[in-house]
């Protein structure tokens, strides 16, 4: 799956807010997003004095934002979209939570790694279990009960305890529970939308898509 490797701080201008790509040095450094309040590129500055957007350019802009925030390309975020919409409930809820209960999203949550592209890094260099086996695949869902841990040899890895360390490190969320010492979490409930801290508007993700 192509996966964008460029400039983190680009997407963030093009949604116009931080998207807190780089994790810690979003806190710490200064955004490019403060200096250039615009899109990236030659025409940046004249699309930022537009003053009224389509709805479909607002729709298309919130699946945007949400996709570049949990590091989705367009194909995995669709298909994951269908899946939300095949089960009971609200679709976009479902959807939310469904990126929430990913594998990479978790380790982040929990604060093992300063971002979701650190998260992904550890699971893919099989640095994580899931229930005592090591799973490498960042989007595999935890259900409520799985235990993540790290495994053994990598618990002293200095990504990991400077993440967990770090002043800047997001509150663990009430439905997860984490052993810091021995690098051990579980998933204690399924999350709830009002559970999940993510400024978004799924609803508009849910239109654009039904079009």
């Amino acid at each position: 799956m192509a996966r964008y490797n460029g400039p983190v701080c680009k997407l963030c201008r093009r949604e116009g807010q931080k998207l807190f790509l780089k994790g810690t040095k979003c806190y710490t450094e200064k955004c490019p997003i403060e200096r250039r309040a615009y899109p990236p590129g030659q025409h940046g500055p004249a699309h930022a004095r537009r003053r009224r957007q389509s709805d479909y350019a607002v729709q298309l802009r919130e699946k945007q934002k949400v996709k570049r925030i949990y590091g989705l390309g367009e194909k995995q975020f669709r298909n994951l979209f269908e899946r939300a919409a095949e089960r009971t409930g609200v679709t976009g809820e479902n959807l939310i939570i469904s990126l929430e209960s990913r594998l990479d999203n978790i380790v982040f949550r929990m604060g093992l790694a300063p971002s979701r592209a650190a998260a992904r890094q550890l699971i893919r260099h099989r640095h994580v279990e899931v229930n005592g086996r090591i799973v490498d695949v960042p989007s595999y869902q935890v259900v409520v009960g799985d235990e993540m841990a790290v495994k053994a040899k990598s618990r002293k890895l200095g990504r990991i305890e400077e993440s967990l360390e770090s002043r800047t490190r997001p509150e663990l969320l009430e439905w997860l529970a984490l052993d810091q010492k021995n690098r051990v979490g579980r998933m204690v409930r399924k999350p709830t939308r009002q559970d999940i801290p993510l400024a978004a508007q799924e609803q508009l993700i849910v239109e654009l898509y039904s079009k």
